[in-house]
């Protein structure tokens, strides 16, 4: 069974989550991952989530606030061999739940095309595909998602 704890980027878990995923993208994106590693910074981040199956750290996820009703989801991640088992629609989905309940009407993230998996979760879950926003804008390997929460 998943545990979903709310926590904050001062979390040690996350932290080591963290370093996992950004290792995994370094390898995936290629040349473009200092780009966008400097907008993936999770210090100061106020609504984190730290999955646990058996007491163990397997996934997380952050929202920070993009605009006044709106949240960003940022560093979704679950560790390769728990992947496929509902755990990241799980974050996902808590994740909403927090912004809803703090009167967020949005959710928006980034990801990039050379994450197929993370774009599946997200048609998955609700989320469209938008224009690119922000420092995305203009970026081939991006791709913008958007969902009104409940």
């Amino acid at each position: 069974m998943i545990q979903l704890i709310r926590t904050n980027s001062d979390n040690l878990d996350f932290t080591a989550l963290v370093k996992l995923l950004d290792t995994d993208l370094a390898i995936r994106d290629g040349a473009d991952h200092a780009f966008y590693a400097q907008y993936n910074t999770t210090n100061k981040i106020r609504f984190v989530l730290v999955a646990y199956q058996d007491e163990q750290p397997v996934g997380c996820g952050a929202i920070k606030e993009m605009a006044m009703d709106t949240m960003e989801v940022k560093r979704m991640f679950v560790t390769p061999e728990l992947r496929g088992k509902g755990i990241a629609s799980a974050i996902l989905a808590e994740l909403e739940k927090w912004a809803s309940e703090m009167s967020y009407a949005v959710c928006v993230l980034e990801t990039g095309k050379r994450q197929p998996e993370a774009i599946s979760l997200y048609l998955r879950n609700g989320y469209r595909i938008t224009e690119n926003y922000g420092q995305y804008i203009g970026m081939e390997n991006s791709v913008c998602f958007r969902k009104e929460l409940q």
